[in-house]
């Protein structure tokens, strides 16, 4: 066609070339930037799709900053906790030095007292100046915040994680349902002889005798009276003489006898002048002796032989409890300015003072005893009862002698026993003799609890219980030997005995027991407490804030924070069931000149804790930190990588594309003007 008005080829050209501009336009912009998508145009759901995965690419870099801020921190709060272990170590060298008071003098002991005092300075500088970025990291400020210092029944409690979640609290429930138990074996009371009230009987030196004198018989009653003898002395007077030999115990009766005088006694017949009266008046007027029976004078008549029984029981002391309490209590009489019973109950003495010079009778001494004071105070109910020798007059110069109540008691060893005591601190061989009472065993076994983790109570029948609670407890009884009519091996309920440990749920999840310990971890409470020795009452408690909160994943929920409880490590906190960590110091309860023991129990407690600080801290790092950490760069790497393949240019495909538009752009210009020449054609069909 011939047309001019419309140069159809033209425009269809132009068309064309504006096309492959755009073409040349679009790879020229993408080559340059390296980006396939530039403008929303270019793909509206890939730059949907690639802008979801940048944001989240961006979360995942910060969490990986953070994470490896957090394990930064970590590990400085490590690095000065690791000072903390090493000063601790040598406390515990001092501690244990001090202990071997036999070699080290005061004044060695005291230098090691300085250094202590030095390392719990040095401890409480590192709790208040290890600080990251201005942040302190060891007082205390990192812990969480509860309300389990209210629960009586806690006795150490230790948060390690928690996610307080949008409330900004948990609550914690705890149910015991079954309380830990320590391990016991108990000896019952058939085991020992049998129980009885203690007894004793005072030797009384109060002989007594009948003597026919001046017709009537003289009852004699007289202070180590064994033997009579009547003097027949005409130039004495009729009225009778009495003297006492108190190392014969021989009473000499003189006087102007009728009949055959005998120097040897008793006679087997006196007859007298002499009134009986006066000589009973005579005898009486001796310390330590009563006379009776004379009347009136009277006609001198035969009399019977007097017959001495010497020692004769004089005074019987009995315990008014039954048991082995009162064996082996000595019973002993003193002269004094006053009367007087006290009862020494740790020396197991009942001293009974008569007051010099004066007589107290049987009924009075009863009295006496009867009320003693036990340790110097008035006892609720007696400890003892007395009764002595009817008609007996006691006297302070010439008191009774000492007795013993022995093992009257009963509740003693029926025969020789030897055998092994195993706990879990040890063992320890005993051997225990006939007659041994369950107290004395008990005080042995007590003795040496230190090292076998096991002691001993006598309340009823014998009991051997662990020191310790929950499964780890033990008590082990092996009788290696017991003699002929020995009962104790056959009366123990067992010879081995493990305890029992703590049964409880935490929020309904069941706890891991350990004694009277118990821990859970979930993924949302981390926790360990101990409870006091065998509770079994349920408690319940709040988190309501605290820790350091970790922000670990892109997205800024409670799922993708981790909460760490960092306790203070000072010495006012640092501690456990055995003390706190300051009493180490001079002048303080637990210092190494008032109880080094206490001393080392305390520091090994406290060593515990900072290294089981030390193991949390590094299982967070190790464990949550790093794996995140990898995590994290493995997930952003991926996301780099859809984003990339969604949004980034392929140079290949562009620079071909390139060439492709840049030659059609030189073909369209190049038709185009050609399409412009065809109108001209037409003048020649006007020539």
């Amino acid at each position: 066609m011939t047309r001019i008005n419309t140069n159809v080829s033209s425009l269809v050209a132009q068309n064309r070339l504006q096309s492959s501009n755009n073409d040349l336009q679009e790879s020229l912009t993408r080559l340059s930037t390296g980006l396939r998508i530039n403008t929303g145009s270019d793909d509206p759901a890939g730059l949907l799709a690639s802008e979801a995965l940048r944001g989240e690419i961006t979360g995942l870099t910060k969490s990986i900053s953070n994470t490896q801020r957090a394990s930064q921190i970590i590990s400085t709060a490590d690095s000065a906790l690791g000072q903390v272990s090493n000063l601790l170590n040598d406390v515990r060298g001092l501690v244990v030095e001090a202990a071997n008071s036999g070699a080290l003098s005061n004044e060695e002991i005291a230098a090691n007292q300085l250094q202590i005092d030095s390392s719990l300075e040095a401890i409480n500088r590192i709790a208040q100046t290890t600080t990251f970025q201005g942040r302190k990291l060891l007082d205390g400020s990192q812990d969480f915040v509860s309300t389990a210092s209210g629960v009586g029944s806690i006795s150490d409690i230790s948060i390690d994680q928690a996610n307080l979640g949008k409330t900004g609290q948990i609550d914690v429930e705890v149910v015991i349902s079954s309380a830990a138990e320590q391990a016991e074996v108990t000896a019952s009371d058939s085991g020992f002889s049998t129980a009885a009230q203690a007894s004793t009987t005072a030797a009384n030196t109060f002989g007594t005798a009948s003597q026919a004198i001046g017709g009537e018989t003289i009852d004699i009653i007289g202070q180590g009276l064994k033997d009579i003898v009547i003097v027949d002395d005409k130039f004495a007077s009729n009225t009778g003489e009495a003297a006492f030999d108190a190392e014969t115990g021989t009473l000499t009766i003189t006087g102007n006898f009728t009949g055959d005088a005998l120097n040897t006694g008793p006679p087997a017949e006196v007859a007298a002048d002499v009134d009986a009266q006066d000589v009973q008046t005579a005898i009486a007027a001796l310390d330590g002796f009563t006379a009776s029976g004379a009347t009136a004078a009277g006609t001198p008549a035969a009399a019977t032989a007097a017959t001495v029984t010497a020692d004769q029981t004089g005074l019987t002391v009995t315990a008014t409890a039954e048991g082995a309490e009162y064996n082996n209590v000595t019973v002993q009489f003193a002269s004094g300015a006053a009367t007087a019973a006290d009862y020494d109950s740790e020396q197991k003495i009942l001293t009974v003072t008569l007051e010099e010079g004066a007589e107290i009778s049987a009924a009075d001494l009863e009295t006496l005893i009867n009320g003693a004071t036990v340790d110097g105070e008035a006892p609720a109910e007696a400890a003892f009862e007395a009764s002595a020798l009817a008609d007996s007059e006691f006297n302070g110069s010439t008191a009774i002698e000492s007795a013993s109540t022995g093992n009257t008691g009963g509740e003693v060893l029926n025969a020789d026993l030897v055998f092994q005591l195993s706990g879990s601190g040890g063992a320890e061989t005993f051997n225990f003799g006939a007659g041994t009472s369950k107290d004395q065993i008990a005080a042995a076994v007590n003795l040496v609890s230190d090292s076998t983790g096991v002691t001993a109570d006598a309340t009823t029948g014998l009991s051997f219980s662990s020191s310790d609670y929950g499964s780890a407890a033990l008590v082990d009884i092996d009788v290696i030997s017991e003699g002929d009519g020995g009962t104790f091996k056959g009366n123990l309920d067992n010879t081995r005995s493990i305890g029992n440990d703590i049964v409880a749920t935490v929020n309904g999840v069941e706890a891991n027991g350990s004694g009277n310990g118990l821990s859970i971890n979930t993924s949302s409470l981390d926790l360990n407490l101990t409870v006091d020795d065998g509770s079994s009452t349920n408690f319940s408690f709040s988190i309501t804030g605290g820790g350091a909160t970790f922000q670990l994943g892109p997205d800024v929920t409670s799922t993708q924070q981790a909460s760490l409880g960092i306790g203070s490590v000072s010495t006012g906190q640092l501690g456990g069931a055995s003390g706190r960590l300051y009493e180490l110091g001079s002048g303080q309860s637990k210092s190494l000149t008032n109880d080094v023991e206490g001393a080392a129990k305390v520091i090994d407690e406290v060593i515990g804790k900072v290294v089981g600080l030390r193991g949390r801290l590094g299982s967070f790092q190790s464990t949550t930190l790093e794996s995140n950490l990898v995590s994290l760069n493995e997930t952003k790497a991926n996301l780099q990588e859809a984003e990339s393949s969604i949004r980034d240019a392929d140079f290949a495909q562009e620079s071909a594309n390139l060439t492709r538009a840049q030659i059609l752009v030189q073909s369209g210009t190049n038709v185009l003007s050609l399409a412009n020449q065809n109108p001209r054609n037409v003048l020649s069909l006007l020539g």
